[in-house]
């Protein structure tokens, strides 16, 4: 099973940026598909963004489109998320996972495809002030 570590939460101003890191190790796993998942206190996780990583294929949810933008280091086996013109509404704890695609290089991160995300990190804290 793959190991997720996640870094580069912190606190900044709204419009602010950050950038995530999400470092897997493990040997010989198989994993096709990484994704960024956030949560608040009393809600549901919810996606963010995935990567196929075969591809580099990223989807974004409508709420961060234009704003974040997820790349990947094969290299470093790191997968990225860059944050631009943070929202106060951006506040969570964000995961990464990693899980196998659907098919097709589709690595969805809605409701119902949580259950295809098997490896998950322990969480970033970002905070954004207004």
């Amino acid at each position: 099973q793959v190991q997720l570590e996640e870094s580069g939460g912190g606190t900044v101003q709204s419009g602010g940026s950050l950038r995530l890191s999400c470092v897997a190790s493990g040997l010989g796993h198989s994993d096709d598909c990484v994704a960024w998942f956030r949560q608040t206190p009393g809600k549901e996780r919810d996606g963010v963004a995935s990567i196929y990583t075969i591809s580099g294929r990223p989807v974004y949810a409508a709420s961060v489109r234009g704003r974040f933008t997820i790349s990947q280091d094969n290299a470093e086996n790191t997968v990225y998320l860059q944050m631009n013109n943070l929202k106060p509404e951006d506040t969570a704890i964000y995961y990464c996972a990693t899980g196998r695609t659907i098919g097709a290089g589709e690595c969805p991160f809605g409701r119902t495809w949580h259950g295809i995300y098997t490896s998950w990190g322990q969480g970033t804290q970002v905070t954004v002030s207004s």
